[in-house]
């Protein structure tokens, strides 16, 4: 009992609060911890409830993940089951050696899952939260695999038949025989309404008894209906033991797809017929669906802003210019991008595609262009929802429905009509902020200084939109040992309203970078992309972090020769809504530097100490801060200490000595623009790693800004009516040219140019048949015949007339 009062009364106070966090169902079997500690870390809202760590802590959508509950021990007697979201309960089991397992369920979200765990099957006292992650998003080595997924889903179409063959990992499934289930989904009730729910059902077994290999084959046969009417699911593998269709059991499941293996004997007969038939019925479904185009983000336009603009924009898994490029959905493209966030009403989602010469493919264009989604394909809240659902929903509404119009038939024109690409004339590029080095600040509006003070400070602070950003600096550490009078950015930590906090920072590791959520540490060994509350983390190299919030910020951390470079990005929405070190955003550099006291420093007044001063002006508190102090070195250093260190004075200049050791290699490695920046971090910290590291993220920036920068876009430009067209790109500068048929001829401009206005030069373009145009001169040289008989009649008339009076004038 006294272990209890001990921590309540320590955990009133945030820096213990964030220490027994860390502790909690690590050191104690007991969570001792005060309610404060609940928001912190991995505590129960109740201290004297048990709490649990677990691990795995992540896995599929789909369920069957074994995860064991650490730093706890059961009675092989218990009766343990394990609850999800306060309704799903599932059986759990207790290994030989005392500890527990749970069974992940299948669950139609992602994010974090609370569960609860009861030892006797009435009692739920021990908690924790379980990440549920999109089956795209997962490690090849946590799922099984269709080995080539193509001729799966285009199995009984011309040409493709023959034996399917999937893997799985063996450590999946912890049993000597296995058996294979195919399983399906689909989403019935009315569109947009309450009635309208997920149905996720066991169709029937492909293997049973089978040897624990890793691999299995089989020749599909068709089905009757109504089995066949399933023509989405998933294959899943678990233990022969377990009842046929048993639900949340250990297993391995593959990735969602398309069944056309299992479809019925009418598909394999005549594939193009059946699938137009569904495409038509889903043109008719989506003629009475709500519009949802309207709400969704433009893509940007060319491929460099696709990659730069990270805030608001990923990697499309299908489509990665950094895997092979292998997209399946998209001929022609060489790399897509999704929109991070749903639209707000429909949960509709955005992808855009990209030629190998960077420009945007448009569907009006080719059948591999950019489509949006009327599913987001990584879901939205509530979740649960369709079409919200992750993965699932995405296929129903938007993959099977190019199946049937586009891959199993030549109908993409019906698709196309509700999925045209968006052609980026609204786009809007976001501004970036940059810190790195010895920290140099480059202000969303283009200024730059330097601030090399010690402490934390707000990089950004924009209330209106709940965003924050701070950042940590400490001091460079000579090779000798010793402290230079130099600083880099050692850790940031962010949060937008009331998401979790995310803290990336250095370790000791060299180029290392360590990321929490709530002071906790995250693992990405099973997944580089995490779907948190609040925000979206992706980490696929420990060097590289990108953080994501709902607003479309993003926030990209890099760790680079000992030192962190970070950019900040932010769309335009941000205009006037930013202060801190990273300065107001709105155009104008002038009043970037605006101290917490609101007075603007005049550019003409940047000399280093008033800079200086102007940096710790933004130095945050310990009621504001977002980061973590769970060492000694960060409880003296910066947690007891000032938040902006007053004894700490910089070398607020350098002087370039030829004498100096460094000098030859430091002149010839900081050239060009940046070299100054380059120059004055190798002085100072005394070494040319940290002058080359930024160097390198200066020029990194330089390329990001480059990529940023805005261009024009005319709009895509039709083809004329038996004519063809040359050229697919529509930005400023492009050119597009016309031909017409055989037995036509060109009316209008041969060649048009995007221009700077974002207006086409010349005129539209016609292509007229020749027959029509014989028709239309035939009948003007008539016309021109007929004007000159009558011109020769009143002619004659009036020479006849002139004779007659001349005759009479002579009698």
């Amino acid at each position: 009992m006294w272990i209890e009062v001990v921590f309540m009364l320590l955990c009133t106070s945030k820096i213990y609060a964030q220490t027994c966090a860390r502790h909690c169902g690590k050191k104690l079997e007991a969570c001792s911890c005060h309610a404060t500690c609940a928001s912190l870390g991995n505590c129960c809202s109740d201290y004297r409830q048990f709490c649990l760590e677990i691990s795995p802590y992540s896995g599929s959508i789909s369920g069957g993940s074994d995860f064991t509950l650490l730093n706890v021990t059961f009675n092989q007697s218990s009766k343990l089951t394990c609850r999800f979201n306060d309704e799903i309960v599932v059986d759990g089991y207790v290994d030989g050696d005392g500890r527990g397992h749970c069974i992940s369920p299948l669950l139609y979200e992602t994010g974090w899952i609370p569960f609860d765990v009861s030892a006797d099957g009435v009692t739920y006292n021990r908690h924790g939260k379980w990440l549920s992650v999109h089956p795209g998003k997962l490690s090849p080595d946590l799922k099984a695999t269709l080995v080539n997924a193509t001729q799966w889903q285009y199995y009984g179409t011309p040409n493709v038949s023959g034996t399917l063959r999937m893997t799985w990992n063996t450590s999946l499934v912890k049993a000597e025989k296995v058996k294979v289930e195919l399983w399906g989904y689909r989403e019935i009730g009315r569109p947009y309404s309450s009635s309208w729910i997920p149905e996720w059902k066991y169709l029937y077994t492909l293997g049973r008894d089978l040897n624990n290999s890793g691999e299995f084959s089989f020749i599909p046969e068709p089905k009757e209906k109504p089995v066949s009417d399933w023509e989405l699911g998933s294959i899943r593998v678990s233990a022969s033991a377990e009842p046929d269709g048993k639900r949340d059991v250990e297993a391995a499941w593959t990735d969602d797809h398309a069944l056309a293996w299992h479809l019925e004997e009418k598909f394999r007969e005549d594939s193009a017929t059946w699938a137009l038939e569904k495409c038509l019925s889903w043109d008719k479904l989506e003629q009475v669906l709500p519009n949802f185009l309207n709400e969704t983000i433009d893509c940007p336009c060319t491929l460099a802003q696709a990659r730069a603009d990270t805030g608001r924009f990923h990697t499309d898994y299908g489509c990665d210019i950094e895997k092979g490029s292998v997209c399946t959905y998209h001929p022609g493209s060489v790399h897509c991008v999704r929109a991070i966030q749903a639209s707000p009403k429909y949960g509709a989602g955005q992808q855009c595609c990209y030629d190998s010469t960077g420009a945007q493919v448009l569907t009006s264009d080719s059948i591999g262009g950019s489509t949006p989604d009327r599913a987001h394909d990584w879901g939205s809240p509530p979740y649960r929802n369709p079409p919200r659902v992750p993965g699932f929903s995405h296929w129903v509404y938007d993959v099977l429905s190019f199946y049937y119009c586009c891959l199993w038939s030549d109908n993409c024109h019906y698709y196309f009509t509700h999925r045209p690409s968006s052609d980026c004339r609204t786009y809007q590029a976001p501004k970036a902020g940059f810190a790195f080095g010895d920290p140099h600040f480059i202000t969303f509006d283009g200024s730059n200084y330097t601030f090399n003070g010690k402490g934390e400070y707000y990089l950004v602070l924009a209330p209106m939109k709940g965003l924050t950003v701070q950042g940590r600096t400490e001091p460079v550490k000579l090779e000798n040992g010793t402290l230079a009078k130099a600083t880099r950015l050692s850790a940031v930590a962010m949060q937008e309203d009331a998401s979790d906090v995310i803290e990336v920072r250095l370790t000791d590791r060299e180029d290392h970078l360590e990321v929490l959520r709530n002071q906790e540490v995250l693992s990405f060994s099973q997944q580089s992309w995490l779907d948190l509350e609040g925000v979206f983390v992706f980490a696929s190299v420990p060097q590289n972090v990108t953080v994501m919030f709902p607003t479309g910020a993003g926030v990209e951390v890099r760790a680079r020769g000992g030192a962190m470079a970070m950019t900040v990005l932010l769309p335009l929405e941000f205009d006037n809504q930013t202060l801190g070190l990273l300065g107001r955003m709105n155009d104008d550099p002038d009043d970037d530097l605006v101290p917490s006291d609101g007075e603007v420093v005049p550019l003409n007044r940047t000399e280093a100490e008033s800079l200086f001063m102007f940096g710790a002006s933004w130095a945050i508190t310990n009621e504001s801060s977002l980061f973590t102090y769970d060492t000694t070195h960060l409880l003296n250093e910066y947690y007891f200490a000032p938040k902006h260190d007053p004894d700490f004075v910089p070398a607020f200049s350098v002087h370039e000595d030829p004498d100096d050791p460094l000098y030859s290699e430091m002149t010839e490695m900081c050239f060009g623009p940046g070299s100054w920046f380059c120059k004055y971090d190798t002085l100072t910290s005394q070494s040319l790693k940290m002058g080359k590291s930024t160097m390198i993220s200066f020029r990194s920036h330089t390329a990001v800004m480059r990529d940023l920068e805005s261009v024009v876009s005319c709009g895509w430009l039709a083809p004329p009516n038996n004519g063809k067209k040359e050229g697919t790109r529509y930005l400023e500068g492009s050119n597009v040219t016309f031909t017409c048929n055989k037995a036509y001829t060109l009316s209008g401009s041969r060649e048009r140019i995007c221009q700077g206005d974002g207006k086409w030069s010349g005129e539209t373009t016609h292509c007229v048949s020749d027959n029509i145009l014989g028709i239309v001169l035939g009948s003007v040289f008539a016309s021109l015949g007929l004007i000159a008989a009558i011109v020769a009649i009143i002619l004659t008339n009036r020479k006849q007339k002139r004779k007659a009076a001349e005759i009479f004038e002579q009698s």
